[in-house]
């Protein structure tokens, strides 16, 4: 009786031995098959990527979002201190008052209002209204510039607010004109102490340049889509996409923290002398 349970155990063991194989052998299966699986989407995406040419519709859509992004910001800055001069300008004359009501509801509208709306309203109904034909591509600098603008404007504004009042007494003191004043004395101050901040605008406008599909203008997300679409898989090209908007937001980054050390290394030499 003991040597049979002895052999009961044994076969008990082996089987247990038997069944944990199996198991993982299973497992070996499933893992191997899903990494074959991982790689099939791999060889289809270089496949159509770079056999087939995809990488030239990726480089035109990279090429149109920072041709957005980079004209948005520099029409931004533009209107942007222009409003934000006009809305910390003295109010005891009545054209000030007009200009500052009309900047306010400018501003209002821009900030509002999601950028897709600006973006349809501008193509689908400014452009007909007025019977104009521009490319797509000219609309959305346009409409990312006016809508960066009104964000600048807001920026620019807390900015000339922390210079020291004195600089534009000072100025006001030496026989310069208000505008001559702001524009060479308190601005570039102003410019210096709200740079973190427009380049967070300038990272803002690279990311929301994937709505521009609305209106059929190709950027990266068309084009990494147009992949997708081509090889009916979505994972590796959505995952290229969202590694070159990475890239891009690390490289503006560090273009922003080299232009802060420049401009705080001439202050130091200024400082010195």
């Amino acid at each position: 009786m003991k040597k049979f349970a002895v052999f009961l155990c044994a076969i008990l063991l082996v089987c247990a031995v038997l069944t944990g194989v199996a198991s993982a052998r299973g497992t070996i299966v499933e893992a191997a098959a899903s990494f074959a699986e991982g790689n099939g989407k791999i060889a289809r995406f270089v496949r159509i990527f770079i056999d087939e040419g995809g990488y030239r519709q990726v480089l035109r859509g990279l090429k149109n979002t920072m041709l957005i992004a980079v004209f948005g910001l520099a029409i931004g800055i533009l209107f942007g201190t222009l409003i934000a001069a006009v809305r910390v300008m003295p109010r005891y004359k009545r054209l000030p008052r007009i200009l500052n009501r009309i900047c306010s509801v400018y501003v209002g509208f821009f900030r509002g209002t999601p950028i897709v709306v600006q973006l349809l309203l501008g193509y689908y109904v400014l452009l007909p209204a007025l019977s104009l034909n521009y490319p797509a591509l000219y609309v959305c600098i346009a409409v990312f510039g006016l809508n960066s603008s009104a964000y600048v404007s807001e920026i620019m504004r807390s900015g000339i607010s922390s210079v020291d009042g004195g600089q534009m007494e000072a100025g006001r003191a030496l026989g310069l004109p208000y505008s001559t004043a702001m524009l060479r004395i308190v601005i570039p101050q102003a410019v210096k102490n709200i740079l973190p901040t427009l380049g967070n605008e300038f990272i803002s406008l690279i990311k929301e340049t994937s709505v521009v599909s609305f209106v059929g203008t190709l950027d990266i997300y068309v084009a990494f889509n147009a992949i997708g679409t081509n090889s009916y898989e979505f994972m590796v090209p959505y995952l290229a996409m969202a590694l070159i908007y990475i890239l891009l937001v690390a490289a503006a980054t560090a273009l922003v923290k080299l232009m802060e050390r420049r401009l705080a290394r001439s202050d130091r030499s200024v400082s010195s002398h």
